[in-house]
């Protein structure tokens, strides 16, 4: 189960409301929703979660470009929602490609240029503990800006210990709305 919500802030403080993401396909179209929750240029928070499994903060400062953190990117990439926060750039990738370089690895796994065999390893023996992991995998555990909520009051150490089932509740605690968001949960 997702939830989703924008919280905004105000001078009155933060304001919450829920949003629906299902016409959301980019992380542009998720910033410009989340500037249309806000009346002037305020930090406006999209708080995502699937229960148990992982939670994201995208953070839009005015006309900044957004700042993210997933807290389990390999959990958040088996999602539709979280492929929208998973950017290329997040994930250490070069944007301009969709796909890992293949060009540089011949079919069979090695290099160009780079024999099949090595000479110093019997072609018969195998080691089933040396795996090979996929160029395009997406790395287990947290990804993005850690310090994202730092100056409002969620350290980097803090963000990094929470679990995905209450995470959401725990930073809107820490930023004082936890009844907003909590009433449009």
């Amino acid at each position: 189960m997702y939830f989703a919500a924008l919280l905004a802030r105000t001078e009155d403080g933060w304001e919450a409301s829920d949003t629906e993401l299902d016409d959301v396909e980019t992380l542009s179209d998720l910033a410009e929703l989340a500037r249309e929750a806000s009346s002037e240029d305020d930090t406006v928070l999209v708080l995502i979660e699937q229960e148990d499994a992982w939670f994201g903060v995208v953070r839009i400062d005015g006309e900044d470009d957004p700042r993210i953190y997933v807290s389990d990117a390999a959990a958040a990439s088996r999602s539709s929602y979280g492929e929208i926060l998973l950017t290329a750039e997040l994930l250490g990738r070069d944007p301009d490609t969709d796909e890992p370089d293949l060009d540089a690895l011949d079919l069979d796994g090695t290099e160009d240029g780079e024999s099949d065999a090595d000479p110093d390893i019997d072609s018969d023996s195998t080691d089933d503990d040396e795996t090979i992991a996929p160029v395009d995998a997406v790395p287990h555990g947290p990804v993005g800006d850690p310090v994202i909520l730092d100056d409002l009051g969620v350290g980097e150490k803090q963000l990094r210990a929470l679990d995905a089932d209450d995470a959401l509740g725990a930073i809107a605690e820490a930023l004082g709305a936890s009844v907003v968001l909590e009433a449009v949960r």
